[in-house]
C-alpha cells in the first residue's frame, strides 16, 4: 500500500488489520515514535526506514497469506531518490520484493490533514503521489488505484482486488 501521504493509508490498513489480515505499520511512523525523525536528517531518516522495511520483508519472506504492508522500501528508496540519492531501479536492481500489484492511495483533499509526523503540506504529498504513480509501472509493478470511498468500501476492493 503506497501512495499519498494523508490518503487513507494507514486506515485502511487499520481496517484490514481488525478483519484478521497481517499487516506491517509504516516503517516512518515507527521511526518517528522512536524519535529518528526526518526534520534534522532527511537522507538518514530515508536509509532507516529502507533498512526498517528490508527488515520487515524478511520477518514475513515465508508468509502464506498476504502481507499488506503500509509504504515499505519503494517509498524509502522514491524518498531517496526525490532528495537526490540513487535512482529506485538501480537500488532494487532486479529485486521486486512485493507482489506486481500495489495498491495506490491517491491525493484526497478532504481527508488530507497535517499532524506531529506529518508537517509537510498537500501539494508536497500530491509531488509524492506523482512520483510514486510513474515509478511503479516503471518497474514493472501494476498500481491499482484505490477509490475515494470510505473505509470499509476500500476494504472490500482491496480483498476483492486479491483475487482478481
Amino acid at each position: 500500500m503506497t501512495g499519498c501521504s494523508g490518503g487513507g493509508k494507514s486506515t485502511l490498513l487499520d481496517e484490514l488489520e481488525r478483519c484478521g489480515h497481517t499487516v506491517v505499520h509504516e516503517p516512518g511512523r515507527r521511526l518517528i515514535a522512536a524519535g529518528i525523525t526526518p526534520w534534522s536528517d532527511l537522507r538518514g531518516f530515508l536509509d532507516a526506514a529502507a533498512d526498517m522495511a528490508r527488515a520487515d520483508l524478511g520477518w514475513h519472506a515465508e508468509a502464506t497469506r498476504p502481507v499488506f504492508y503500509d509504504r515499505g522500501l519503494i517509498d524509502a528508496l522514491a524518498g531517496l531518490e526525490r532528495d537526490r540519492g540513487p535512482m529506485v531501479a538501480e537500488a532494487l536492481a532486479s529485486d521486486r520484493p512485493y507482489c506486481s500489484r500495489v495498491f495506490l492511495a491517491p491525493p484526497w483533499p478532504e481527508i488530507y490533514a497535517q499532524d506531529s509526523t506529518r508537517r509537510h503540506d498537500f501539494e508536497a504529498a500530491v509531488a509524492e503521489y506523482d512520483h510514486l504513480a510513474s515509478l511503479l509501472p516503471a518497474l514493472g509493478y501494476e498500481p491499482v488505484e484505490l477509490p475515494l470511498v470510505g473505509v470499509a468500501g476500500r476494504a472490500d476492493f482491496v480483498l476483492a482486488n486479491l483475487t482478481a
